[in-house]
C-alpha cells in the first residue's frame, strides 16, 4: 500500500482499547487519528493527551472517513461479525480482538470478505507475538525436542466472570492461537468437558483434548474458581521437552533434557523403558512488547501488502475449535471431528 503513514482508527476503549491506542501511536509509519466508544466517560481522559486524536461515540464516524486506512476492534465478542463487516466493506484494514466471532460461518464470511476487498484482516493473537513463543517455536521447528508427543497447557486464576462467554471462550483462545502457531495446522477431533457453578449456567471450568494424529494429543485447561494463578505449557518430544512459565519474568523457557527412551525386545517380546536424566537450559529471550510487536505487523502487513503472522485464517481455525469445543460441552463430551 503506497501511504507515508497508516491512519488507524481504535473501536473500543473498555480494558484493550487503551493498551492498542499507547502501542499504535508508537508504530513506525503509523497514526492513530481517531478512536471511539459508546462511553463517553471512558474516552474523555484520553482526550488531553492524545491532542491530535479524534473520538467519537459511534463506530461509523470511523467508516465514513475516507482518510482512516485500517481500525483495531477491541470490542465484546458478539459484536466483532458486524463491525469487522461494515469495517471491511468500508474499505479498511482490520485488526480484531480474538475470537473473531461466535460462530463459524461468521468466521468464514468475514474471511472471504476481507480477501475479495484485498484487506488486511489480523488477530489480535497477542501470545504468537511474545518473544517466549517465538523462541519456542523457534526450537520446536529446528527438531531439537524430536517428535512431539504430547502437549498441556494450564491457564487458570481467581476471576474475571464473563456474563456473555464461557471460560473456554474467554481463556482458552490465548493457549489455542500458540499451539495453532506452533503446529500450523489443525485437530483431527477434539472432546471437550465444562462445569458451572452458578446460576447463569455459563461454564467456569473446562477441559479440552485434541486429538493432532500420529500419537500427538493437546490437552488445556481453563478455569475461573483457581484460588492461584498459573500460566504454564508443557511440551514433550521424544528427544528433549520443553517448559513455558509465562510467570516467570527470568526464565520463561525451559528446556530439559529427561524423558524416556522406549524400546521393544523382540527376544523377550517385552517392552523396555529407559528414564533419561540430563541438562536443563533457559534460551535468552528478550524483552520486547508483544503487543508493539503485533501493531507492528499488522501495520507492516498494510504497507507490504502481505499477510500478517496471525492472520484470518488461524482466527478461523480457532473459531471452529471452540465451536466444536462448544458442542462436545453441551452434548457431555462427545468426541468431535474436525
Amino acid at each position: 500500500m503506497n501511504l507515508n503513514a497508516v491512519n488507524m482508527g481504535i473501536i473500543g476503549l473498555g480494558y484493550w482499547g487503551p493498551n492498542l491506542l499507547r502501542n499504535f501511536s508508537g508504530v513506525d509509519r503509523c497514526q492513530v487519528t481517531a478512536c471511539c466508544d459508546l462511553d463517553e466517560r471512558r474516552w474523555t481522559k484520553f482526550a488531553s493527551q492524545y491532542h491530535r486524536v479524534r473520538f467519537f461515540n459511534s463506530p461509523q464516524s470511523l467508516f465514513d472517513d475516507p482518510q482512516i486506512h485500517a481500525v483495531a476492534i477491541a470490542t465484546p465478542i458478539a459484536t466483532h461479525h458486524d463491525l469487522v463487516k461494515r469495517a471491511l466493506l468500508a474499505g479498511k484494514h482490520v485488526l480484531v480482538e480474538k475470537p473473531m466471532t461466535t460462530r463459524v460461518e461468521e468466521a468464514i464470511e468475514l474471511c472471504d470478505l476481507a480477501n475479495k476487498m484485498g484487506l488486511v484482516l489480523q488477530m489480535e493473537h497477542v501470545f504468537v507475538y511474545s518473544p517466549a513463543v517465538t523462541k519456542i517455536k523457534e526450537i520446536v521447528d529446528s527438531g531439537r525436542l524430536g517428535k512431539l508427543l504430547f502437549i498441556d497447557s494450564i491457564r487458570i486464576n481467581l476471576g474475571l466472570f464473563q456474563h456473555d462467554v464461557n471460560v473456554l471462550w474467554d481463556l482458552a483462545p490465548h493457549d489455542l492461537s500458540i499451539i495453532d502457531y506452533l503446529m500450523q495446522r489443525s485437530p483431527i477431533s477434539l472432546v471437550a468437558n465444562g462445569s458451572s457453578h452458578t446460576t447463569s449456567g455459563i461454564e467456569d471450568v473446562a477441559y479440552l483434548n485434541m486429538d493432532f494424529g500420529d500419537g500427538l494429543m493437546a490437552n488445556v485447561h481453563v478455569n475461573w474458581l483457581s484460588p492461584v494463578k498459573i500460566r504454564s505449557m508443557i511440551i514433550g518430544g521424544s528427544e528433549q521437552s520443553l517448559v513455558y512459565n509465562d510467570l516467570d519474568q527470568s526464565e520463561k523457557v525451559r528446556v530439559y533434557n529427561r524423558g524416556v527412551n522406549i524400546t521393544t525386545s523382540e527376544q523377550i517380546q517385552k517392552v523396555l523403558i529407559k528414564y533419561r536424566t540430563g541438562d536443563m537450559w533457559s534460551p535468552d529471550i528478550s524483552h520486547d512488547e508483544p503487543l508493539f510487536l503485533m501493531a507492528t505487523d499488522f501495520i507492516e502487513s498494510i504497507h507490504e501488502g502481505r499477510k500478517p503472522v496471525a492472520d484470518a485464517q488461524s482466527g478461523l481455525r480457532l473459531v471452529k475449535i471452540l465451536a466444536a469445543a462448544q458442542h462436545s460441552i453441551k452434548h457431555q463430551g462427545e468426541r468431535v471431528v474436525l
